[in-house]
């Protein structure tokens, strides 16, 4: 007979949510956010862009798959995971599977967890939580293991510290071959962008997110995603505006595309509980292509993990939204008009899935 630790989530708004602990036992706080993806909790756990926070999974189950082993590919980023460590504060489930079974399977996702310091919690009503963060909004939440008291575990609010130089590269890194080179500003990029574009036959140079790429000879600039809050990264911005008068290729993702909007004048503002899925719906609104005149027709399923979004009302007159949410009408994307700049709020290369717009990594190479 298993022997159980309880666990609760505390919500800044004072309600409570009570469990049974896995993985870390050790209490923690973040911002509780949640995530109504199927699967993909590996590729999840290690998006930087949910460093802080505490993520909240709807789908019923978690662990029965295990996690997959951490071996580097030969360009040193691991095969499976989408980030060198967890990122999250704590990882919230209705319930757990102690068996796990999975050909890939290296071990048990409490394991896991466990040996990255991050708490689990089981045994909540997600569904509950779930509407009540969609109500009121995402908010601050504290994981208390056990008889732990919660007045000796702070409040913590990521929103208020700079996580894109938290995740972000240090140092300058290259990746892949090619004739072509392209900048990759590393926000807290997801290690499939990095796959993405080496697979199309470039050489990659990943720099720091306030490092000047304008100094160094590229063919075009790519913008990862990131987590946290894009008014914190104005290094950046300044730097893209730079780009920008150089004129070369640009295209950016997720924060990418917070960043680009920024640069070209317009502003961001947090939404009330995000956007974090694999079942986001796009409607093209712009044409990526001279010439392309049934963009208006097109839909797309997305993966999306941002907090943040472009207010589009504010973008120059030389430049138009891309892509609009057909859920809430928010901004997904943006274009300039004449000139080879574009981005996409979602995640194209989208690990764990899906990958119906993998294509924009094919319409950058073409710009180069």
């Amino acid at each position: 007979m298993r022997t159980l630790t309880k666990a609760a989530l505390l919500l800044e708004d004072g309600t409570a949510f009570y469990g049974y602990s896995f993985g870390h036992q050790a209490s923690t706080s973040g911002e509780a956010v949640f995530n109504t993806a199927m699967t993909g909790y590996p590729e999840s756990l290690t998006d930087p862009s949910y460093e802080g926070q505490i993520l909240v999974t709807t789908f019923p189950l978690l662990g029965n798959y295990g996690v997959p082993p951490q071996r580097p590919e030969q360009t040193h980023l691991s095969k499976y995971y989408e980030g060198d460590r967890i990122h999250c504060r704590a990882i919230i489930a209705q319930d757990y599977s102690w068996q796990h079974s999975h050909w890939l399977a290296e071990r048990s996702l409490s394991d896991w967890l466990d040996e990255q310091g991050v708490a689990g919690v089981f045994g909540i009503d997600t569904r509950a939580l779930a509407k009540h963060l969609r109500e009121k909004g995402s908010m601050l939440g504290k994981v208390i293991i056990g008889d732990d008291d919660p007045a000796s575990v702070p409040w913590y609010d990521p929103n208020k510290e700079n996580l894109v130089a938290k995740t972000s590269c240090t140092e300058v890194e290259e990746y892949g071959e090619g004739d072509k080179t392209v900048v990759l500003v590393d926000c807290g990029v997801k290690h499939n962008i990095v796959r993405c574009l080496t697979r199309r036959g470039v050489r990659l140079v990943r720099v720091p997110w306030d490092y000047d790429f304008t100094t160094i000879p590229y063919d075009g600039l790519f913008i990862s995603n990131g987590p946290g809050n894009p008014d914190m990264a104005e290094a950046t911005v300044q730097n893209l505006r730079k780009a920008m008068e150089i004129g070369k290729p640009i295209c950016g993702i997720c924060m990418g595309n917070q960043l680009l909007a920024k640069a070209a004048g317009a502003t961001t503002y947090k939404l009330k509980y995000g956007h974090r899925s694999h079942n986001q719906p796009v409607r093209q609104t712009a044409p990526l292509s001279p010439g392309d005149t049934d963009y208006a027709n097109r839909c797309f399923v997305t993966s999306q993990n941002h907090g943040f979004a472009v207010d589009a009302s504010r973008l120059p007159d030389d430049w138009e939204p891309l892509f609009v949410n057909m859920n809430d009408g928010t901004n997904e994307g943006i274009r300039h008009k004449t000139k080879p700049f574009f981005s996409a709020q979602f995640h194209p290369e989208a690990s764990s899935g899906p990958k119906d717009t993998e294509f924009l990594f094919d319409e950058f190479i073409k710009l180069l």
